[in-house]
């Protein structure tokens, strides 16, 4: 099972579905497994489950970083 994968299908699951996202920050082990379909060992789990979050923790920042770019990014005179 290529794990990194499955991180990033969860990701992009939970991020266009704001029901999947609220599931999975009440129960991310019962989340993740809906959405990739299996029952996994907990330590691949809570793998998953930690990249998850740090893939959501690092877009949401990159997001910010962007926003905030572009109030100091006006025209040069």
């Amino acid at each position: 099972m290529d794990i990194k994968a499955k991180i990033d299908e969860v990701v992009k699951k939970v991020q266009n579905d704001p029901d999947l996202m609220s599931k999975f920050q009440s129960n991310p082990v019962q989340a993740v497994e809906g959405i990739i379909g299996i029952d996994l060992p907990d330590d691949v789990i809570n793998g998953v489950i930690d990249g998850v979050k740090a893939k959501l923790t690092a877009d949401k920042a990159s997001g910010i970083m962007g926003a905030i770019g572009g109030l100091f990014g006006g025209k040069k005179e």
